[in-house]
């Protein structure tokens, strides 16, 4: 019987009824499952062993760096925290540190959506926007109020670059996504192409330029039903494809 590509997901550390718990939400784990991938949730801890982390991404076939509510510690992009950045994980910033530059060694498939791509811009020395929407000449970027359906709804469009991954995997240079987070790249990372801007020119996409699988960051949430949305779609199927290569 053939064997589903096994991807790893980053959990997140949060309180759930009084204790620590490592978890994470269900819509990337069905988009996972959804594309032909089995995924094992990959718990945080703010000891990692590099050597113990090695040996686990060995035995995997990708690795999804998932969004999360919480934000990158600012410390480790040389900031100060401003106002409006109020939650940390720092297991999770922890783990993610570690485990990028050895997925990247092992060519393992990686795919970053939101904090999951500004956890990669920062691994590669980049900086972030805390607050995009207090910097001038931005959008504000953070998600509506209403139902689940209204926040994850398409809401700004995306220009494309040509020439790159993502325009590869979708062949059009025009897309719309949905907009749920408040921070943003600042200064891109080192080795990293921009794949795609908002209007305002902010990064919502890039890619590790020199590796030599599939790398792709983005910070919308291709996530939330994916198969209704081509470039969603495109993004899961060009990750399953490469995973299953791995």
């Amino acid at each position: 019987m053939q064997t589903r590509p096994l991807v790893g997901v980053i959990a997140c550390r949060r309180e759930v009824e009084g204790h620590p718990a490592h978890m994470v939400t269900d819509k990337y784990l069905s988009a996972l499952r959804e594309y032909g991938l089995e995924p094992v949730i990959l718990p945080v801890w703010s000891d990692v062993d590099p050597q113990a982390a090695g040996a686990l991404l060995d035995r995997l076939d990708g690795l999804v760096l998932t969004g999360s509510y919480t934000n990158v510690l600012p410390s480790r992009y040389g900031a100060e925290r401003v106002p409006e950045n109020t939650r940390d994980d720092v297991h999770r910033d922890e783990a993610a540190m570690t485990w990028v530059p050895l997925a990247l060694e092992r060519s393992l498939p990686l795919l970053g959506i939101c904090r999951g791509f500004q956890e990669l811009n920062v691994a590669f020395g980049g900086t972030l926007h805390q607050a995009v929407q207090k910097v001038p000449g931005m959008l504000d970027h953070r998600e509506p109020e209403g139902t689940k359906e209204e926040q994850y709804a398409p809401v700004h469009d995306l220009e494309i670059q040509a020439g790159g991954r993502l325009a590869e995997l979708y062949g059009e240079s025009q897309a719309r996504v949905n907009s749920l987070h408040q921070q943003g790249v600042d200064r891109l990372g080192e080795g990293l192409r921009i794949e795609a801007v908002a209007p305002d020119g902010l990064v919502e996409a890039f890619s590790v330029a020199n590796a030599p699988s599939f790398t792709l960051a983005v910070q919308w949430h291709p996530e939330w039903l994916p198969k209704q949305h081509p470039l969603y779609d495109a993004i899961f199927k060009g990750f399953a494809e490469a995973c299953g290569k791995a």
